[in-house]
């Protein structure tokens, strides 16, 4: 694990309030409308990557989703979630790890939801790294959904450098092992009114 990396966000999130970063949704919609267009079993194999204390985890929760796993780097991030959860955290496998990390090793997952953490692997074995996790973790025919910064979006994110992806370049990038759904710009307001454009790109496993 990269300890400066995971000392970064520790930081972050103790120190800040949800509505005191960028990357703050109140209704993480894009991310739901894929999720929700695959019709999948309540029972379905859900991973959000670099979840940290995202409303994605609630959201699935209310819509009846059984196997949801967050992970992220930070353990302090996680506890946020668990504690506005209550009861309900208890439902979540909850991932302490930095995901170039992850160990799991075997075709689990129906569907891999990463918003804005693939973009902070700006080394090509950090990018080497996911990719390869990526394809053991995800079921064949699975899904993936994964959000960066588009290149009309910002260079850096709470102070750290980012990878910025168009839809070519992202396409290209996961093209041996997934194949490209569709791919889609979107501008995210922050709570500070400023807008980030983004690239989603939704893939299927081969």
């Amino acid at each position: 694990m990269n300890n400066n990396r995971k000392t970064h966000w520790e930081s972050v999130f103790t120190n800040k309030k949800p509505t005191d970063v960028s990357w703050f949704q109140e209704k993480p919609t894009t991310s739901l409308e894929f999720i929700r267009s695959l019709n999948l079993p309540k029972d379905a194999q859900i991973i959000d990557v670099g979840g940290g204390d995202s409303f994605l985890v609630d959201y699935l929760l209310k819509d009846g989703f059984e196997n949801i796993t967050v992970l992220d780097i930070s353990e302090k991030a996680l506890e946020k979630a668990k504690k506005r959860l209550e009861n309900d955290a208890e439902k979540v496998t909850w991932i302490v790890c930095d995901i170039v990390d992850y160990q799991e090793n075997t075709s689990k997952y129906d569907v891999w939801h990463d918003r804005a953490a693939f973009h902070f692997l700006t080394e090509k074995n950090q990018v080497e790294a996911y990719l390869s996790i990526a394809a053991k973790s995800v079921k064949n025919s699975g899904f993936m959904s994964v959000g960066t910064f588009s290149e009309q979006g910002p260079t850096k994110c709470s102070g750290l450098e980012i990878k910025q992806y168009s839809e070519y370049s992202m396409t290209a990038t996961f093209e041996e092992n997934f194949r490209k759904i569709k791919c889609i710009n979107e501008n995210h307001e922050t709570p500070f009114n400023t807008i980030q454009n983004f690239t989603f790109c939704t893939f299927q496993r081969k």
